[in-house]
């Protein structure tokens, strides 16, 4: 491989001025400017990225720590973080924690030793990792929290109102008539689980009634466990509607439900929580409420690229996002 060394020799140029090239054009003259080009080019030199970080003390990388990459939802949100990392000019390092805490602490003692420029996590647990998350700032590494509003002090955070969200669905079903209401989430330990069933609670009456399921997880396959529990019951004790904490736990409700002949929403009425891709292809398309996920991951980007670039004037910020209820056949009258 060529060397910044032969290019400025080729170029009759020193190293510096191939340097300003590469890094500063705007300082060169023109001439100048086109005669280490043509030199970068018959030598197909390529600058050596790892070295220039080496030099800067610190990589042009942003990691990332996924809670579950199997939900679509993260994959959303990573499409924004890679937008902003675009702009920038910085590459995105992504991990899952798998929901994992073990996980999320060794996660995040790789990224202490590899100092990324900063990182974006949500948290397994909203404080768990809270003394983690104070070294790696501590060595200059900022750090956002994403999709979750938890309380930190030292640095950005961005979220989505889930009592609101909560809210939207209880009062969307309630609007469509329904009184005996299902919750299917799970685990209760779960901050936005928590609150999507603290804003749907919030918003029934007297005489109305709610069911909760507990899940595990929040997969399609725990979503067929909630729908077999649900259609098991006898009719008469049979919630007439069930809001699922999430878009895959409501597939799997959809898919249980067909499995067992019972018409969505005649039956049951199904509405589902995020708005993936696949909600509004399912075969009864998914009433859901929307998250920004995209915009998510922009906001919480920026904010760290700001942190990481001019953090003597950056801010934090605790950002959050407003959901909206999407209304599709499965909840329809």
């Amino acid at each position: 491989m060529s060397s910044i060394k032969e290019v400025a020799q080729l170029a009759g140029v020193s190293v510096g001025t191939v340097s300003n090239v590469l890094n500063r054009p705007e300082v060169v003259a023109p001439e100048t400017r086109r005669r280490v080009q043509e030199a970068i080019a018959q030598l197909g030199y390529v600058r050596n990225g790892s070295a220039r970080q080496l030099r800067a003390g610190r990589s042009r990388t942003i990691g990332v720590v996924a809670l579950d990459l199997a939900n679509p939802f993260f994959i959303d949100v990573l499409r924004g973080v890679e937008a902003a990392a675009l702009d920038a000019d910085v590459t995105v390092m992504v991990v899952n924690s798998n929901k994992d805490a073990a996980r999320e602490a060794a996660l995040l003692e790789t990224f202490e030793e590899q100092r990324p420029l900063g990182a974006l996590i949500t948290p397994v647990n909203d404080s768990a990792e809270e003394e983690r998350l104070r070294r790696l700032v501590a060595r200059g590494i900022p750090v956002v929290l994403f999709d979750s509003s938890a309380p930190y002090a030292h640095g950005c955070s961005v979220a989505v109102d889930d009592v609101l969200g909560g809210r939207l669905a209880g009062q969307h079903l309630r609007e469509r008539g329904h009184r005996h209401i299902a919750f299917a989430g799970g685990p209760s330990g779960v901050r936005q689980v928590r609150q999507r069933h603290e804003g749907l609670a919030s918003v029934l009456e007297p005489g109305d009634t709610l069911t909760v399921i507990t899940l595990p997880d929040l997969t399609v396959a725990t979503g067929r466990t909630a729908g077999k529990e649900i259609a098991e019951l006898p009719p008469g004790e049979r919630p007439t509607a069930v809001f699922c904490a999430n878009d895959l736990v409501a597939l799997g409700v959809l898919q249980e439900m067909a499995q067992r002949g019972l018409r969505v929403p005649d039956d049951l009425a199904i509405l589902g929580y995020d708005d993936i891709g696949f909600a509004a292809a399912a075969a009864v398309p998914l009433s859901s409420v929307r998250q920004p996920r995209e915009q998510l991951g922009h906001t919480a980007a920026k904010l760290l690229l700001d942190e990481a670039n001019n953090p003597g004037e950056h801010e934090h910020r605790q950002v959050i996002f407003q959901p909206d209820l999407v209304e599709r056949a499965s909840t329809r009258a």
